[in-house]
């Protein structure tokens, strides 16, 4: 799973979307992020099929909605997931978050079935605290590759990321400039200075330094560019014990359903 990736969370103008997706990947994005509840895996897949790039070349992550974590329904749902992406399958497919229909047995014993079928090559979960995780891996059949939840220096989840070390699955940050908060940052913006890149690129190494994948979402090419120079930013280690020391806790996403740790 490429480190960096396109995020198309509320990225809902079809033809926007369609082309931002279009011009990540002929820039060099080879991640692309979706999900059921975002309306947009039709745009997403009409990009995909617009940029000169192979099928092959692209990891490609979608999530299954809450609503639809019956076992019946992910099978189903994925399927029209598959046909609106204009794919036989999909690289990783999160449960959405542990809400709503999920049912732990029959919700990932319907991934298994996927996995085994070849319309899923990885089986990821989102919003999950450990236990969750914990849960989750004594239940699935398939290696459990991934963890998709809000990450950013405001919200470091020092826990998740001792935990997705611990039991080795990949960490994959949603919201990671915080929903642009990183641009009101001194600490960020400072560091930022020092190398002639912007805040966002600081926020982006910061979570590549700790081995988290980011999905920024981005419409414009001049901030779908900028992120993707956060690759070759590298910061010293004086300046991640900086980012690490932002003494806050900001919460971006937090609905009612959400898991009981957060409340």
């Amino acid at each position: 799973m490429p480190m960096l990736g396109l995020g198309t969370w509320q990225n809902d103008d079809p033809q926007e979307c369609t082309d931002s997706v279009e011009t990540a990947l002929e820039m060099g994005y080879r991640h692309v992020d979706t999900a059921q509840a975002y309306g947009n895996e039709d745009a997403v897949g009409d990009g995909l099929a617009a940029a000169d790039v192979d099928r092959e070349d692209i990891f490609l992550a979608t999530k299954v909605w809450n609503a639809n974590l019956a076992a019946e329904d992910v099978h189903a749902t994925t399927e029209e997931s598959l046909d609106d992406l204009g794919v036989d399958a999909v690289d990783l497919l999160y449960v959405h978050w542990p809400a709503g229909a999920y049912d732990a047995e029959a919700t990932l014993g319907a991934f298994d079935e996927l996995y085994d079928q070849g319309k899923i090559h990885n089986v990821g979960v989102s919003n999950f605290e450990p236990h969750h995780v914990e849960e989750a891996m004594e239940i699935l059949d398939a290696p459990l590759f991934a963890n998709q939840v809000e990450i950013h220096p405001f919200l470091q989840q020092e826990e998740l990321r001792a935990h997705a070390e611990e039991h080795d699955y990949e960490l994959v940050a949603y919201s990671p400039l915080a929903r642009g908060d990183v641009f009101e940052s001194d600490v960020l913006t400072d560091i930022g200075d020092s190398h002639d890149a912007s805040a966002a690129q600081v926020s982006l190494a910061w979570l590549n330094d700790k081995g988290v994948t980011a999905i920024p979402k981005a419409t414009g090419r001049d901030h779908i560019a900028d992120n993707w120079r956060s690759l070759d930013l590298e910061l010293s280690e004086a300046e991640i014990a900086r980012i690490d020391d932002i003494d806050r806790e900001d919460r971006k996403v937090d609905p009612d359903f959400g898991p009981d740790a957060w409340d």
